[in-house]
């Protein structure tokens, strides 16, 4: 238990953590903006205490009398007025006049203290010849290197500006009240961010939960479970499509693994079924040339019976090669001409052909007029063949009945052919359109076929967007149904990826 907090405190604290870079990242945010807030806070109080400080000595300037101020060189020698400046004295305040000629004098001079601080000569001449200090306070250095906050006060009597009185004094003091307050606000930061150290913390884990089952459940599937899926619904919107995204990709991504799979076995069996049905045609061929060649050939009879035997062992295996160039085609880049016509037209051109296959079997049409669809018409043709010959195959030659019937639905067409062979079992109902598959019962292999025709079949209907499928039962016959939708517009060459 303790080794496992300590692995996770060491994965928090670690530089690439994305639990360590929000933390620190957002400390030092918050710090940078407790440090401006504290740097403004300063800037305001020392401006209100200097505003404050100057407003405090413009108003004790305005209260020194103007006849004071009109002979500087009597005031030691006036009782009267300088009974009225001792009653202006502070200690951490120094005085000073400017006469109409800009000269200084110091007021209350005490030479250990030192001067107030001096502007320039034009400046004061400004204010003398305007009568309006453009300032209300200025922060100047004075004779001894301390900074004063100075003020400048015009002095007017009823007829006449009298000069300007300077009143000066230390910032020291107020920044003395300014420097506690900005040592506890600092302290007041350094104990927040702990205490949102302390905090945040678990809040921040907590919120990157999430986060940490996610990466439980990828190193789940990485070690080969596709099966898995991100968890949903986790409160958090980015991290739910995040997930939702991310189980999209695993579907896609198992069904082609699935697909790739399917197609390795099929393929698999393919070449097994293809290579043992290629294998018996050759096998009975190579056995009758042993056969003449042993001396058989010199007899007319065997001969003849021989040569129409590998002539129709040939043309089965002509025709099983056929029809595997024509299914490795379509599994492999399937295309067909896709244009609007008339599939009435197409069965009706077939019935003589139909007729012909189907013997002295009873055969019924019912076919409506213009019914039109979007189809290959080869490919077409090839599908009612293929079906019409199956149902050939497994009805008898003379109490036989095949009907073909073709009408139009409200979402397609339908096409069907019944007939009233020995039917299907229901166990094999479900793979009569795998390759190879044959029923013994009912596709002798004397009928010539090999199990393709089918497969084709509904590779083609697939490959219009259509479907097929079958109903049979023993001893009632076989119904296979064609269904191709409506809406295929286009009329030029399109492919059609099966």
């Amino acid at each position: 238990m303790t080794m496992n907090r300590n692995n996770q405190w060491a994965a928090f604290l670690e530089p690439n953590s994305l639990r360590y870079q929000l933390l620190s990242r957002s400390l030092f945010i918050l710090s940078g903006l407790l440090l401006l807030i504290g740097m403004i806070q300063y800037l305001l109080m020392e401006q209100f205490l200097y505003r404050s400080k100057a407003e405090s000595l413009l108003n004790l300037a305005v209260t020194v009398p103007y006849q004071v101020l009109e002979d500087t060189e009597t005031l030691p020698k006036n009782d009267q007025y300088v009974s009225a400046l001792l009653s202006l004295r502070t200690p951490d305040i120094k005085y000073a006049f400017i006469d109409n000629d800009a000269n200084v004098t110091e007021l209350f001079a005490n030479p250990t203290e030192g001067y107030s601080p001096r502007f320039p000569e034009s400046l004061y001449r400004e204010i003398l010849a305007s009568g309006v200090c453009s300032f209300k306070y200025k922060i100047l250095e004075g004779s001894t290197g301390k900074d004063y906050l100075v003020v400048l006060a015009p002095i007017k009597s009823p007829e006449q500006l009298q000069g300007i009185v300077q009143l000066s004094t230390p910032v020291g003091s107020m920044r003395e009240v300014l420097f506690p307050q900005l040592i506890i606000f600092f302290s007041a930061s350094a104990l927040a961010l702990l205490i949102g150290l302390l905090t945040y913390v678990p809040v921040l884990r907590r919120t990157l939960n999430p986060l940490s089952r996610i990466e439980v459940t990828v190193e789940r599937i990485n070690a080969g479970n596709l099966d898995e899926r991100l968890p949903m619904d986790q409160g958090q919107m980015e991290i739910d499509q995040l997930s939702a995204v991310f189980n999209g990709m695993l579907e896609r991504l198992e069904t082609s693994f699935k697909i790739e799979q399917e197609a390795g076995e099929r393929m698999r069996r393919f070449v097994a079924d293809a290579s043992h049905e290629l294998r018996t045609p050759l096998t009975s061929i190579h056995g009758f040339l042993e056969v003449l060649l042993r001396g058989a050939a010199a007899n007319p009879e065997h001969l003849q019976k021989a040569l129409k035997s590998m002539h129709g062992e040939t043309e089965r295996l002509n025709k099983l090669v056929n029809d595997l160039l024509y299914l490795a085609r379509m599994d492999r880049e399937p295309a067909f001409f896709l244009q609007e016509g008339q599939l009435d037209a197409v069965v009706h051109s077939m019935e003589s052909q139909l007729m012909v296959l189907a013997g002295d079997r009873n055969v019924h049409f019912r076919v409506e007029s213009n019914v039109s669809a979007t189809f290959d018409c080869d490919g077409m043709k090839q599908v009612i063949l293929n079906l019409f010959q199956n149902a050939v195959q497994h009805t008898g030659p003379v109490n036989g009945e095949i009907e073909l019937t073709l009408r139009k639905l409200s979402n397609g067409i339908e096409l069907t052919i019944r007939d009233n062979g020995a039917g299907i079992a229901p166990e094999h109902v479900p793979h009569v359109f795998d390759r190879f598959y044959r029923i013994e019962s009912s596709r002798a292999r004397k009928s010539g076929g090999a199990g393709l025709g089918l497969s084709i079949t509904q590779s083609i209907v697939e490959n219009h967007r259509g479907k097929i499928d079958v109903q049979s039962s023993l001893g009632t016959g076989t119904v296979f149904r064609v269904w191709l939708p409506n809406g295929l517009k286009e009329v030029q060459k399109t492919e059609v990826v099966g």
